[in-house]
């Protein structure tokens, strides 16, 4: 089990908590009030920061019901925190784009996380041909 320091910009949010069995995601709230009107940006601030292991980084990405309850959508769609980005000052945020007028509320999950180790370093092998792995072209059902 690794261990990650976490730095709470607010106590007004739920600490981060892992519920073992049910997922491997943790849920990320917001860490003050936001009023988008629609078409407006707004980088909604988490409330943590982490000093995560060397050689791991952070995925970052809406939860499922995101959209549906606030009507924002994340603008760079997956956000990627590496372990560079871990100072005193390294609060994390959450990029939005307002498809409707909202409010997003202090404690409100929005998004959530988890942490992978970095790919490990590769090498592409070219081929003429990739052996019976032929399923017609379309992704793994074979139909259009």
């Amino acid at each position: 089990m690794e261990t990650i320091q976490i730095k709470y910009f607010s106590d007004q949010i739920e600490k981060l908590r892992y519920i073992d069995g049910k997922s491997d995601w943790i849920d990320l709230r917001a860490a003050e009030e936001v009023t988008l009107k629609t078409g407006e940006f707004r980088l909604i601030p988490l409330g943590v920061g982490m000093k995560l292991p060397k050689g791991y980084e952070a995925h970052v990405v809406p939860r499922s019901s995101t959209y549906k309850n606030f009507g924002i959508i994340q603008t760079n769609h997956c956000g990627v925190i590496d372990e560079s980005f871990c100072g005193d000052h390294d609060q994390w945020h959450m990029p939005v784009y307002a498809m409707r007028d909202t409010v997003i509320h202090v404690n409100d999950r929005i998004c959530q996380f988890r942490i992978m180790k970095h790919q490990p370093s590769i090498v592409f092998e070219e081929t003429d041909t990739l052996e019976k792995t032929d399923r017609g072209g379309f992704g793994s059902t074979g139909k259009a």
